[in-house]
């Protein structure tokens, strides 16, 4: 979800500046932030649900939700998110079963 809202985020604001003494929101520059405002709002529910499950404290949800707000920082919120779940004692290779 992370690299779908940044790569329409970083879209429209590649369409909206490159056009923006014209820019009043019709078109595709205009369609692209709207698509980024409904794909917003699926990614903050799926990172809350995330937070939820893994015990974030309150700074690091926040901090997750705030990166799909800022062109790019989403991947690099992905990437380490990715890195501290995959760290996490719950992802800890399994001991082998005693033989039988």
């Amino acid at each position: 979800m992370a690299y779908v809202t940044g790569v329409v985020l970083a879209t429209s604001c590649l369409l909206g500046l490159s056009f923006w003494p014209w820019y009043v929101g019709d078109g595709p520059a205009g369609w692209l932030w709207t698509a980024h405002g409904y794909l917003y709002i699926v990614y903050v529910v799926t990172a809350f649900l995330l937070a939820l499950k893994a015990r974030w404290s309150v700074v690091k949800t926040l901090l997750v939700m705030a990166a799909g707000t800022i062109p790019l920082m989403s991947f690099v919120a992905e990437r380490r998110v990715t890195a501290d779940l995959h760290r996490a004692p719950d992802h800890a290779p399994a001991a082998p079963a005693p033989p039988a």
